[in-house]
């Protein structure tokens, strides 16, 4: 095996998917179990689902009144169809629109069949995965020419997190309700999961970093992340990167196949 590592920082689930997938574009484009690089997945925050009633309760009534949805992340699309148990279409009382920010989010919903149904959910997310941030979405929104002081959003979303969105509309004078689904628990700094991690070679590891909020708390563990180098699909996230200390930083296009393609860049250096 290669003495270069990967790092993939996402919790769980998703890491495995994006693991599974780099070592298939591995093969594929070529390289070998002695020439591959080990991959290693360090979950930084782990995703705590919420379940209370009230909630749900609280949910469902404002969906009825709702002139669209917005969900943040795949994360909070999860979170809350494990929460309402029941179709999207049964909730509010007519066709509710969704706003999504990237391609990982459209694919969760068409996983739920949201989108795909006879009459089908409207699903609004910029069209370039260049824009696939809240700005990208505010200017796919913007297009609607919706008067939004007549219109009411729900925003779906982990707690804490970036809130520029929900800013923005209320600016623009819609009445925003958001409900924080899920929360973001960081991985224990005594936790084994870190064992592999210690024994790297830091100056040949690559770390995909997905999230600023995990990356700000990967600079509590006092590594010598000033040897590594990282890839980041937002220029958010390579900003926290760059302030933690990390050595060389690059910024991709969003979604698992620029991230891909970034790796295999780094490999053939």
């Amino acid at each position: 095996m290669s003495n270069k590592t990967i790092v993939i920082t996402r919790p769980s689930g998703q890491a495995r998917q994006l693991s599974e997938a780099l070592q298939a574009s591995l093969l594929k484009s070529g390289f070998t179990s002695e020439t591959s690089p080990q991959i290693i997945s360090l979950p930084l925050l782990t995703i705590l689902p919420k379940g209370e009633g009230v909630l749900v309760e609280s949910i469902i009534a404002g969906l009825k009144n709702a002139d669209l949805a917005i969900f943040v992340s795949p994360n909070a699309i999860e979170c809350t169809m494990r929460l309402l148990e029941r179709s999207w279409q049964e909730l509010p009382d007519r066709l509710l629109p969704i706003g999504v920010m990237g391609g990982s989010s459209l694919a969760s919903l068409n996983n739920h069949g949201i989108g795909l149904e006879s009459n089908a959910t409207k699903i609004i997310l910029p069209l370039s995965n260049a824009q696939w941030d809240s700005e990208g979405l505010w200017a796919e929104l913007q297009k609607l020419k919706w008067d939004w002081s007549t219109k009411r959003v729900i925003i779906f979303k982990g707690e804490g997190g970036r809130d520029w969105l929900a800013e923005t509309l209320k600016q623009a004078g819609a009445q925003v309700e958001a409900f924080s689904v899920y929360a973001r628990v960081p991985l224990d700094l005594n936790s084994p999961a870190w064992q592999d991690v210690h024994e790297i070679d830091f100056a040949k590891s690559l770390w995909l970093l997905t999230s600023s909020e995990a990356v700000r708390y990967l600079g509590q563990a006092k590594l010598p992340l000033d040897r590594a180098t990282a890839i980041c699909p937002h220029h958010n996230i390579a900003d926290a990167a760059e302030q933690i200390g990390f050595g060389e930083v690059f910024t991709c296009e969003p979604g698992d196949e620029a991230l891909i393609a970034a790796s295999q860049a780094w490999l053939s250096i």
